[in-house]
């Protein structure tokens, strides 16, 4: 009889922390838009990664993006990696896919075989979706064409940033994009989810 009540005690326990943790969030949900004095922050970015908040689907948010074409999005891939591609309309992702194709797919495709339910976009302090009508362009332009994809060397990572930036650079991982990404735009990043 011991056990059944040590299972409910460790629920209780674990709840209280959920709790706290959900609570936490939502007050740092909430000074994002504000500096110590309560005046609206700046974005320029001033840590190393250029991340504020970086993407979740474990937290609740009342704070989604307002999306704009050009914008930088990504999912959850296998639970540990995130996949990116960039937005072109309430209805177009373009991504590089693991077959070194480059597609225009729709929101529910991009999150197709893929661990993540949620898409999350690259975001100001504002909610507002940070990208470029050049872009845009760039990715489509791409539509339809190879390229070599290796999971190190070349992956989506990599494309995003070639349509960000224009020029066809290494870059490796989700956390050296969010760095290249963060300085040319010299702003914090806050992913925030799309409303699909």
């Amino acid at each position: 009889m011991p056990l059944p009540l040590l299972w409910l005690g460790a629920a209780v326990v674990s709840a209280v922390a959920v709790s706290e943790l959900t609570e936490s969030k939502k007050r740092s949900e909430k000074r994002r838009f504000l500096d110590k004095d309560g005046h609206y922050r700046g974005d320029a970015s001033r840590h190393k990664s250029g991340v504020e908040k970086f993407p979740s689907e474990v937290f609740q948010t009342t704070t989604y993006a307002q999306i704009a074409p050009g914008s930088m999005v990504c999912c959850g891939l296998g639970g540990v990696l995130e996949h990116t591609g960039i937005l072109i309309d309430d209805e177009t992702i373009v991504e590089l896919h693991g077959d070194g194709l480059i597609k225009a797919i729709s929101p529910r495709r991009f999150l197709k075989e893929r661990s993540g339910n949620e898409i999350f976009v690259a975001c100001d302090s504002q909610g507002k979706a940070i990208g470029t009508e050049l872009c845009a362009m760039r990715a489509v332009k791409q539509v339809m064409t190879y390229q070599d994809y290796h999971i190190i060397n070349n992956n989506c990572h990599r494309f995003v940033w070639q349509c960000i930036s224009g020029r066809n650079e290494p870059v490796t991982t989700f956390h050296q994009l969010n760095t290249l990404f963060s300085k040319r735009f010299d702003r914090k990043i806050y992913w925030d989810k799309w409303q699909v």
